[in-house]
């Protein structure tokens, strides 16, 4: 579903007496949304029926939210799950699902019949926000005109004079342009401004069978395969945990999308009462072997697309943000796609009239170009929302755009996920919304941690994985072989990267510093970007964080 307008989502409360004081109630209503993918009237209905059998429902609290997230939204998924497993259920061959086809078709032709003909053909297209129209049934061309030839220009930035192409009103009308909404560490004796690449060194982290940087054949793997590739994963976490633990002997057990060690007793042979419970151990952080020799400050900034707003495709807030680039001159800008959003609306309707590469190649081109004069490293991460990129997960990096001798030492194509090292500081990337899936998918929070974004980055180290789901989003497309080869973590990272559509932050877990810089737009309004400082520290000091301060800002 698109971004949450809390007022019109407040209006819907309002309407039926409930009301609320605590303002993490609002984070909470438009998490639940997220989540559950709900309307606002939507859930204001559910909530207005669930707390009418309660004593003082009509005041809303975190507590009161989260029982009936429990008691009914995850009900309702896994029914809505049941529903989809039984449908059609059993053995299905080529002509009985051929049969299905027809007989739907049959149904639609006999509904046409009954259509007057200025109305024509009513058919319709099956879609809903469980199962969207996969980016890879879109045509990369449409006689549709919103993008012309004669419009690829610099100075015009390639857009027509046509309603498509005008500026998105409510982002150009916005009032709380640069404002800080989150800050972590010493963000007051803090300078935000870099030294524009001088001295940089950006490279990828570990030998380079461990990075993936080129495409590769997929849709070849074998359900075996799979079990392998599990199966080692298992392994390889169980081994860990019997070290750490000092654990002598151990019978392996599979739980879904984490793998612990439990203590208990089996006397019946058909189920386990554990008595014990031993959680996931983080890897150690990376520990610099040679001579520093640069121990200098370094600004990075990070953005996440849609890098337009829902209503238009003028791409102003990417120009607003290489006018940032330009004014501060970070050291490293870190920026995830999607660039061309396969979730745009003019994209789902076909109204480019160029391929999605090429408008892909000149909206890089602006930025490289763009940032030149700032001198900046440039870090470019795919997403599975890039219409034009492989749909795959691990994902390959961009190989399309060919750069300039001048570019070549500043700009980076890396891949989702991916190990960076920026002057001896360990990041780690991923493009992927992990948070939103294995928020989904949670089912027990007894850890004695309340905050559930803690909890999943603590779960994300401890299983050392960018995505420690199984079985995984509906909406990702994973190839096991790589899988295994490159979305390990090979290091716990000093800063993790992970950004998602859930509220920004920046917080500490496990003494790994983790970003969600949030999205560049939420719908047809700003969204945010995050700037840090790190410094990487003399190897002979006792270890503490190098993200000296960490900013998210508005747009």
């Amino acid at each position: 579903m698109g971004s949450v307008c809390v007022e019109e989502l407040l209006g819907e409360l309002q309407l039926f007496g409930l009301g609320y004081e605590e303002e993490e109630v609002l984070e909470k209503l438009v998490e639940l949304c997220m989540t559950h993918r709900l309307s606002q009237s939507d859930l204001a209905n559910e909530l207005v029926a669930f707390t009418a059998a309660k004593e003082g429902g009509s005041l809303l609290t975190v507590e009161i939210l989260n029982v009936f997230e429990h008691e009914v939204l995850n009900r309702k998924v896994n029914k809505a799950r049941q529903k989809k497993d039984n449908r059609y259920s059993g053995i299905k061959d080529i002509h009985t699902i051929q049969g299905l086809i027809d007989v739907e078709d049959e149904e639609e032709n006999l509904l046409d019949a009954y259509t007057t003909p200025s109305k024509g053909s009513q058919k319709r297209n099956i879609t809903t926000p469980e199962t969207p129209r996969s980016k890879r049934t879109l045509s990369t061309c449409s006689p549709y005109l919103l993008f012309s030839p004669n419009s690829f220009s610099p100075s015009s930035f390639f857009f027509p004079s046509s309603y498509s192409a005008t500026p998105s009103q409510k982002y150009g009308s916005r009032g709380n342009r640069g404002e800080v909404v989150t800050s972590f560490g010493s963000v007051q004796d803090n300078s935000w401004s870099g030294r524009g690449g001088h001295g940089s060194s950006v490279k990828l982290f570990g030998p380079p069978e461990q990075s993936l940087t080129k495409s590769y054949k997929f849709m070849f793997q074998k359900f075996r395969d799979i079990r392998e590739v599990l199966f080692w994963k298992i392994e390889e976490l169980g081994d860990a945990l019997k070290k750490h633990y000092k654990i002598e002997e151990f019978t392996s057990l599979l739980v879904p999308s984490q793998v612990v060690v439990m203590e208990g007793i089996n006397s019946t042979g058909g189920k386990l009462v554990a008595s014990k419970l031993y959680e996931g151990v983080p890897l150690p952080f990376y520990q610099l072997t040679g001579q520093t020799e640069d121990l200098e400050q370094q600004m990075v900034l990070i953005a996440c697309g849609p890098y337009t707003t829902s209503d238009s495709i003028t791409y102003d807030p990417m120009l607003d943000l290489i006018d940032v680039i330009n004014k501060d001159k970070p050291d490293v800008c870190i920026l995830f796609g999607p660039f061309l959003d396969a979730k745009h609306e003019q994209v789902e309707n076909c109204q480019l009239t160029r391929s999605f590469e090429d408008i892909f190649k000149h909206c890089l081109k602006m930025i490289i170009e763009g940032t030149r004069s700032a001198g900046s490293h440039l870090v470019f991460v795919p997403s599975l929302r890039d219409v034009h990129h492989d749909y795959i997960y691990p994902q390959p990096p961009f190989s399309c755009y060919d750069l300039s001798k001048d570019d070549k030492q500043r700009v980076h194509f890396v891949s989702d996920p991916c190990t960076l090292a920026i002057n001896g500081v360990i990041f780690g990337l991923t493009s992927t919304d992990l948070l939103f899936h294995m928020g989904a998918e949670e089912i027990s929070s007894n850890s004695g941690v309340s905050d559930r974004f803690t909890r999943i980055l603590k779960h994300v180290l401890t299983q050392r994985s960018y995505y420690p789901l199984y079985p995984p989003s509906e909406e990702m497309n994973i190839d096991y072989e790589n899988f295994y080869n490159y979305v390990s973590l090979p290091v716990t990272p000093d800063v993790l990267v992970a950004p998602s559509e859930l509220r920004y932050f920046v917080k500490e877990v496990l003494g790994c510093v983790c970003v969600n810089p949030g999205r560049l737009t939420k719908g047809q309004v700003g969204g945010t970007y995050s700037r840090l400082n790190v410094r990487r520290q003399d190897m002979e000091e006792e270890r503490k964080s190098p993200c000296i301060a960490a900013q998210v800002v508005k747009i």
